[in-house]
């Protein structure tokens, strides 16, 4: 199980852990390792320590500077004003690893994609691959500690499946390796030490995963106890979890430059941002055509609109595709905050993630009705929604089916389909917008498989629902993300691609046009739609990127088609010219 899907799992579980939570001290024991919400303070810092020391942050460009502010302590500001796309912060994670289901079709060094002859396997461990001697080497110093771990774990296993330990292990273990190798006095170390750790104030929910965590780390460095750590700078129990602590709380997914995740890494710079619900920044893995001899993987993070001068910059830590509710319910339960952005605080008019059209269809917007709050009227006629009890039990359901249908997914796909087939309609006629919490994501849900049955058959009808699925989507999430955010990009890069894709069953002359069109308009959608994408991944991706190398291709599509669509156009002209007047009299 990667770390994203341990996290997830981890928050979706109740208040309640079977971890045994003293509160006078932290076991030295492997076998009762427990975790405090409150504890003497061998570890709590002055957040004065968090100041700029000399040496440490060295790639903060001279364009920003790290602020102390009450509010959210360490900050990252503007010095001067940035334009939309430009590229802030470029940088290589401290430590990086792959998720256990990419091990074997990526780079462990620089996380690129197997290439037509494929990747070399190390031929000590038969877990980490690598592109090349090259990329090999890059990565030895740290894979010779962990080529060990990986074979004495795999020892140990007690059932193939369990072989690999997951992500988290082996980007913990990376960290204690590299901070040994570079010293503990080290600004690589200080660094680190000086991501934010959160051991103090850790929600009951986060104990499992903590204590999960520390167990297994001890065991990949082949130990009996945490005391056992101190060659790493470790001399408690307590430190282990401070370690933990800060590397769940400052992880960032390592991801294609399509934004696929494929791992986790941390970079203590980036960790400085701070959260908004309304970023004016992402954070990307362009992997930029331009810049082929760029040390990969490259961490950058990107203006998604113009920031001013003295502006803090602000990234999303979680999904702001997501109702208030659930987004501040993810913050609290990982980052321990409530988030305090416009959105959350006074946010204008009906919000798109929670809300349904008016009950007298004049165009406008109402919001969700809850339990506690089941008056709901539009936001421009004022209509009353009057069945509000079916809004809320569709509601109801549909967030049952997605949480069962993203298990699912993996597991069982006829099941996964049959209950986002069943279950959108019924939120479709209960009202909710495209944009609306859940029908958003088991739309995009949907989307994703449908289009994985399209590896593996093309049907016409089956095309036609993908691609109706990818513009509800992409409508989706248009009505909430800003422009130029990386995710509309590719959502609508797939529809560009989707409607691209050669009919097998073209309509007929005559024939009433529906979505998707066919023929030559068909086309015409697809062009514009992969134009649309090409603008916002420009932004997305970064300016100076090009889009990086999902934009690139992005542009290639476009250009085919564009030509296509030229000798299309130029062929309709030809039969014209070609045709004698007497038969166009006729």
């Amino acid at each position: 199980m990667s770390f994203a899907n341990l996290k997830s799992q981890r928050q979706e579980k109740s208040r309640k852990s079977y971890v045994d939570v003293p509160q006078s001290s932290v076991s030295s024991n492997p076998e009762t390792i427990t975790l405090l919400s409150s504890e003497k303070a061998d570890h709590n810092r002055d957040e004065s320590h968090y100041a700029t020391p000399n040496g440490i942050y060295t790639s903060l460009p001279t364009s920003m500077e790290i602020r102390m502010t009450s509010a959210s302590g360490r900050s990252l500001y503007m010095k001067e004003p940035t334009r939309t796309g430009s590229i802030l912060i470029s940088v290589k994670p401290h430590v990086y690893v792959l998720s256990n289901q990419y091990l074997d079709s990526h780079c462990s060094s620089c996380s690129a994609p197997a290439s037509s002859s494929g990747l070399k396997k190390c031929t000590r461990c038969q877990t980490i691959r690598y592109c090349n001697l090259a990329c090999q080497a890059n990565d030895w110093s740290l894979h010779k500690s962990e080529c060990s771990a990986l074979q004495r774990w795999a020892k140990n296993a007690p059932s193939e499946d369990l072989a690999i330990p997951s992500d988290a292990i082996r980007c913990l273990g990376r960290i204690l390796w590299k901070r040994k190798k570079r010293g503990f006095d080290s600004p690589w170390a200080q660094e680190i030490d000086g991501l934010q750790s959160h051991r103090k104030s850790l929600q009951p929910a986060s104990f499992e995963t903590h204590t999960h965590l520390a167990h297994s780390l001890v065991r990949y460095f082949g130990l009996t106890s945490p005391a056992e750590l101190s060659e790493y700078g470790l001399s408690s129990a307590g430190d282990l979890v401070d370690v933990i602590s800060r590397f769940v709380t400052n992880t960032f997914a390592l991801t294609s430059p399509s934004l696929t995740p494929l791992g986790v890494s941390v970079s203590p710079l980036i960790a400085l941002i701070n959260h908004s619900c309304d970023p004016n920044a992402v954070i990307v893995f362009p992997r930029s055509p331009k810049n082929p001899s760029a040390e990969e993987p490259l961490m950058q993070v990107v203006a998604i609109r113009d920031i001013a001068e003295n502006e803090e910059v602000l990234t999303a830590y979680i999904d702001t595709t997501l109702p208030r509710f659930l987004r501040q319910e993810s913050l609290r339960e990982t980052y321990d905050f409530d988030c305090q952005c416009p959105i959350c605080t006074h946010h204008v008019g009906v919000d798109p993630r929670e809300a349904i059209w008016c009950p007298k269809s004049c165009g406008g917007m109402c919001p969700v009705p809850t339990e506690e709050d089941s008056l709901s009227q539009c936001e421009n006629c004022r209509a009353a929604v009057s069945s509000t009890d079916t809004v809320i039990d569709a509601i109801r359901v549909g967030q049952e089916a997605l949480d069962k249908a993203t298990l699912l997914q993996t597991r069982d796909y006829d099941k996964a389909k049959q209950l986002t087939t069943n279950i959108i309609p019924i939120l479709v006629s209960a009202g909710l917008v495209p944009s609306c919490h859940p029908l958003l994501g088991l739309t995009g849900l949907h989307k994703s498989l449908l289009v994985s049955a399209l590896s593996t058959t093309v049907r016409q009808e089956v095309l036609d629902e993908t691609i109706r699925a990818a513009a509800k989507y992409a409508a989706g999430l248009s009505a909430i993300l800003r422009e130029g955010h990386p995710v509309r990009g590719i959502a609508l890069s797939e529809l560009g691609k989707l409607l691209a894709v050669d009919e097998l069953a073209p309509t007929s002359p005559g024939q009433s046009i529906h979505f998707p069109p066919s023929g030559p308009l068909r086309l015409k959608a697809a062009y514009d739609a992969l134009i649309r994408a090409r603008n916002e991944l420009t932004v997305g991706f970064g300016r100076a990127n090009d889009g990086g190398e999902t934009g690139t291709a992005v542009r290639e599509a476009a250009m085919s088609i564009e030509k296509e669509l030229g000798v299309w156009t130029q062929g309709i002209r030809n039969i014209r010219e070609d045709t004698p007047k007497s038969t166009k009299a006729k």
